[in-house]
């Protein structure tokens, strides 16, 4: 028993002195072989397709199972995007980007013992980058298997159509159609446009070398709102063994929305000058430059009327856009009476020197990052000396600095009220901001973005209806379809209590229906890839006892960018092993592959040493020893004692 108790308070001592087990555990982890798996439509667009969809991708497999006994095998397929996949490739990926599948490998590898690459492809990229500029992420060999030919056809191919993703109706816009062909020396091809409304217009190209790059440009109209679609063909030639390349689209969105700006200015100034620069060359807008005393003309027909030199002889003008909601903007007050948002108790003919401030806080729109850096270096304006009173609601964008005094009083403020925009700027020598710009940039681009960011967010009207729907115009067959929409309730607030419903028709009048998912303020509807065509779409929703609608268009664009070049580029994967030291291989090399990975010595594994430290006393099985001999000097001493 003594013996029991000398150990029992032994070990109590012991962990008393609060030592530290210090513990070393080694973890091995194996090299990685990576397997990156073109999996383009390019791959098969040549005549050994079927082979490399059946044998060449059941060698691999054998490879992999191969390398498995040895190594961890993790294979990625890429194309417009990468993904991680044990799937067999089905080759249809629209595009092929090298230079992302760089990237996204060292990214998503980058914390595990990668020994070397597997880069399985025809080294045809149409998509980001020359991946050779993306090499030096990879602190591992490249080893690359060439599939694909690399025989120049004879081809004529549409390369690329330049054009414009938007234009404004009744404006004319070009089109740029890039014909590259190869091989066709003294040959005569024809390129046919054909606008929506199936009118033709024709232009000849001379092909003036075997290698052959030309453009020609198309005068199009836009004639009718919308989505407007065009096709373009080249004639095919005798001998060409790649004709679908011959032929593509292209849409733009032509939209007819351009606003009328009306300025009026009591007397010429600098100020407006600058102001009408800064829009002159947006086709968005049509501006109409008229003095106060010379205006014989209604307000009615404009989006934004801006007023220069403002004085209480102009009142009728602002009573009149008021009347009618129409937004406005006055530019250098020359009064401090019956301005939007604030009240100025000045004294006349009193001006301070304000050096601009930006409101870190606005959120009616935002500015460039380099916009909102230059706003601090602008130079000051003279604005009213006095006290101003905010009103409630306002939103001021740019503030007053005097002196090193940061003030709230503002210089650019924004209001709305019963629906219709206002803006105000207090000071004088806005074109001191547009000479600033040039001496500093050698242009006007951030003054004009300043110009052109308060004029959108002025002339364009807030969308005061119940149910709102938000979708693309214009995507590409490999970009995800999202919609959004919004359900208010009379006092406009958001609510998502009711159902919206979609029904999407695709161009061979087929049907189908969609539920909208619900988040916390709106709702959200991904209708996932959708085949290249034209959908229309009806949502609705049930708001009380009355159904509402919307209705639009969307147009799935054909990717055709792995139809353009279907000749094999083993030149770029030779580089790319090269640099990297790797080697390129033929598919029918496969075996020598196999070889040169298992010989190689730096593909080794790497065993990782852990030390940890913890005290004694957390050791749980010390303090079951204590109670166990505790217990027994119990037992021991309460058996002899009774007898």
């Amino acid at each position: 028993m003594s013996v029991l108790r000398f150990f029992s308070v032994f070990f109590v001592a012991f962990l008393l002195l609060n030592l530290f087990l210090k513990t070393i555990q080694n973890e091995t982890q194996k090299p990685t072989i990576l397997f990156a798996i073109d999996n383009s439509a390019s791959i098969v667009a040549v005549s050994d397709s079927a082979f490399i969809k059946s044998e060449f991708l059941n060698s691999i497999d054998a490879l992999k199972k191969d390398f498995s006994n040895k190594f961890t095998i993790k294979t990625v397929l890429f194309g417009d995007k990468t993904k991680a996949s044990e799937e067999k490739p089905d080759f249809k990926e629209k595009e092929t980007d090298l230079h992302q599948l760089l990237a996204d490998v060292d990214n998503n590898y980058a914390n595990e013992n990668v020994g070397a690459m597997i880069l399985i492809s025809d080294g045809i990229y149409n998509k980001g980058s020359n991946p050779l500029y993306n090499l030096n992420l990879l602190q591992y060999p490249v080893y690359s298997i060439g599939l694909g030919d690399t025989n120049e056809i004879r081809d004529v191919a549409i390369q690329k159509i330049n054009h414009n993703d938007f234009a404004y109706l009744g404006n004319i816009f070009p089109a740029e159609v890039m014909v590259n062909a190869k091989k066709f020396f003294g040959k005569e091809v024809t390129v046919s446009l054909i606008d929506p409304r199936g009118k033709k217009t024709e232009q000849k190209i001379k092909i003036t070398s075997d290698a052959f790059l030309s453009g020609t440009t198309f005068t199009l109209n836009a004639e009718t709102g919308g989505v407007q679609r065009y096709k373009v063909d080249v004639t095919v030639l005798e001998g060409e063994k790649n004709i679908s390349n011959n032929h593509q689209t292209f849409a733009i969105e032509v939209i007819d929305n351009r606003s009328k700006i009306l300025l009026l200015a009591s007397y010429p100034h600098p100020d407006v000058i600058a102001i009408k620069e800064a829009l002159q060359n947006n086709t968005s807008y049509e501006i109409e430059y008229l003095l106060s005393s010379e205006r014989n003309v209604p307000v009615m027909p404009y989006s934004l009327v801006i007023i220069h030199g403002f004085s209480p002889a102009q009142t009728n003008i602002i009573n009149e856009c008021r009347n009618n909601n129409i937004p406005t903007w006055i530019v250098n007050p020359g009064t401090t009476e019956n301005l939007s948002g604030v009240k100025i108790s000045a004294s006349n003919n009193k001006f301070n020197d304000s050096e601009p401030l930006l409101n870190n806080s606005f959120g009616l729109f935002t500015l460039s990052a380099d916009l909102q850096k230059f706003i601090k270096d602008l130079p000051a304006i003279k604005t009213f000396f006095g006290n101003y009173s905010v009103n409630a609601g306002a939103n001021s964008l740019i503030t007053q600095k005097i002196g090193m005094v940061e003030t709230e009083n503002p210089v650019l403020l924004f209001t709305e009220t019963n629906g219709q925009k206002n803006g105000v700027f207090i000071g004088d020598g806005l074109w001191r901001w547009k000479m600033r710009d040039f001496e500093e940039h050698k242009n006007t681009v951030l003054f004009n973005e300043l110009i052109n960011k308060t004029i959108q967010y002025l002339s364009i009207k807030s969308d005061k209806s119940f149910f709102r729907v938000s979708s693309p115009k214009i995507i590409n067959e490999n970009e995800v379809v999202e919609l959004g929409a919004e359900v208010y309730n009379k006092t406009y607030e958001l609510i998502t209590d009711p159902e919206v419903n979609l029904i999407l028709i695709n161009s061979n009048k087929k049907q189908f229906n969609y539920t909208f998912s619900k988040t916390p303020n709106a709702y959200k509807l991904n209708l996932g890839f959708l085949p290249a065509g034209e959908y229309t779409y009806q949502a609705k929703v049930k708001l009380g006892n009355q159904v509402l609608t919307k209705s639009g268009n969307i147009l799935v664009k054909e990717i055709v960018a792995e139809q353009l070049n279907t000749v094999a580029n083993h030149q770029l994967l030779y580089q790319i092993s090269y640099r990297t030291g790797g080697k390129f291989y033929s598919p029918k090399q496969l075996n020598t592959l196999h070889e040169d990975v298992l010989k190689n010595e730096l593909i080794k594994p790497i065993t990782y040493t852990t030390h940890s430290t913890n005290p004694l006393i957390d050791l749980k099985w010390l303090f079951y020893i204590i109670i166990l001999l505790l217990v027994a000097e119990w037992f021991l001493r309460k058996t002899y004692t009774t007898i």
